[in-house]
């Protein structure tokens, strides 16, 4: 059983949860389990999560699952890489130290699935419908990973089952996680694109913490593609070094198996980081080895109105040069969606 398989040492159940089919079989489920099992008036609010200190009830509300129902028919924009999210999860067990969400999800980063699938599927197609003749693309894994707690929620299933019989729909998820299994027999008519977060072996192990493994992701990666799925990598983030071009050439090497794959997709994003990212990694891990000098970047308004500090310009086409030269040359029927 893979190590980055999450079980949470706590369980709370919005009361209206209950009502769903999939919330009273995971309260029945949770509680023949030796994990704490409560409720709570809202799956936006939670206070009960122990902990002296920030960074100790950081750690255990990523051990923490709430169980919700998701009431909102408005979902957010999700540019580049889709048009709209589909909110299948909120929030992610991994312990990535450079990960958005350390800020983005407040100071206490619980997990939050949702028991009203269908109302949100539902919402998908009137999203779809609107749009009509164009395609519509969903990205799933906006806040979350939602393969990282599949084996509770069942929401990729239920996915990727729906958006087969969609003939202008399109779904697209990312994962760190490699428990892809339950997955493989879907009839999924090449509608789900798989997408992997990969990185170098040195990289994952010692930022993203938590997670799977480079070999997990890439064997799974396999079995999707052998399954029929269109495939995608993403490589994020970039992170230079001393060595940086010999370790993602090593990188690549690792990806051979896949050069040949028709469709194959490549994202690419450098690493960056907010000020306030910058406080909240060195808070939570005061340890970190992460590249946060200033004085070493370059800083950039961004689009939603907020600045971050990227690679210097002269930094940042190194890297593009190298990418776009490694891609071209060794996969041959892939594209790159985007360099950022």
């Amino acid at each position: 059983m893979p190590t980055s398989l999450f079980r949470p040492e706590r369980v709370f159940f919005e009361k209206d949860a209950l009502s769903y089919p999939l919330g009273e079989e995971l309260y029945r489920y949770f509680r023949t389990q030796e994990v704490e099992v409560g409720f709570t008036g809202s799956h936006n609010r939670l206070t009960a999560i122990p902990g002296k200190t920030r960074v100790e009830r950081f750690f255990r509300a990523k051990r923490t699952l709430v169980v919700g129902v998701r009431r909102s028919k408005r979902f957010e924009t999700c540019r580049p890489s889709a048009h709209y999210q589909l909110p299948l999860a909120t929030g992610c067990p991994g312990l990535c130290e450079y990960c958005y969400l350390l800020t983005n999800l407040g100071r206490s980063p619980y997990v939050r699935i949702y028991v009203n699938q269908e109302e949100i599927l539902q919402t998908a197609e009137d999203y779809i419908r609107k749009r009509l003749p164009g395609i519509t693309v969903f990205e799933g894994a906006a806040t979350s990973d939602p393969l990282s707690v599949e084996r509770y929620s069942g929401a990729l299933a239920r996915a990727i089952t729906f958006f087969a019989g969609q003939p202008r729909g399109r779904f697209r998820f990312v994962t760190k996680f490699a428990e892809v299994d339950s997955l493989l027999p879907l009839r999924h008519g090449g509608a789900t694109r798989f997408r992997f977060s990969i990185n170098t072996p040195s990289i994952i192990g010692r930022y993203e913490h938590a997670t799977a493994t480079l070999a997990e992701r890439l064997a799974a990666a396999g079995k999707v593609v052998a399954a029929g799925y269109p495939l995608g990598f993403m490589i994020a983030p970039i992170i230079t070094g001393e060595n940086w071009e010999q370790e993602y050439g090593g990188l690549f090497r690792e990806l051979a198996p896949f050069a040949e794959i028709t469709g194959l997709t490549f994202e690419l994003i450098t690493h960056r980081f907010t000020p306030r990212a910058k406080s909240a990694i060195r808070e939570i891990f005061p340890r970190t080895k992460l590249p946060l000098e200033e004085g070493d970047r370059t800083f950039k308004w961004g689009q939603f109105g907020y600045g971050k500090y990227v690679y210097p310009k002269e930094v940042h086409n190194k890297i593009e040069a190298f990418f776009r030269s490694m891609i071209e040359k060794n996969f041959p029927h892939a594209t790159i969606e985007y360099l950022v």
